[in-house]
């Protein structure tokens, strides 16, 4: 069993970053694929980013493709979201995700082994 915890949410304006965190509890974390996705309130859960297992490839939703980054250290058994240049649009509960191939974690929320309880980023206009 993995537990993932998310950490960074917050509210911010129009144009500011915003750095999200989270930190696994297991010692087998280099073995899976960790990712991001976010829920607007009325819409469904919306894939956001995803990195493999090595780092060495990450893969990003349309919508945030060219402002968001991620990126993990598995020494620390941590997975980053570093969200640029935010819109209002952008507003979610933001969910941590892990799966064991990057393509389950890539095709859509049923994919995902594991979730955080999420953190909430709000931007104003």
């Amino acid at each position: 069993q993995v537990q993932l915890v998310e950490s960074g949410g917050g509210l911010v304006q129009t144009g500011d970053s915003l750095r999200l965190s989270c930190a696994a509890s297991t010692r087998t974390f280099s073995m899976y694929a960790m990712g991001w996705y976010r829920q607007a309130p009325g819409k469904e859960r919306e894939f956001v980013a995803a990195i493999t297992q090595s780092g060495s490839s990450m893969t990003f939703g349309t919508s945030v493709k060219d402002r968001f980054a991620i990126s993990r250290d598995n020494a620390k058994n941590a997975v980053y979201l570093q969200m640029n240049s935010l819109k209002p649009e952008d507003t979610a509960v933001y969910y941590c995700a892990g799966s064991r191939a990057i393509a389950s974690l890539t095709a859509g929320a049923n994919g995902v082994n594991y979730w955080g309880k999420g953190t909430l980023v709000t931007v104003s206009s």
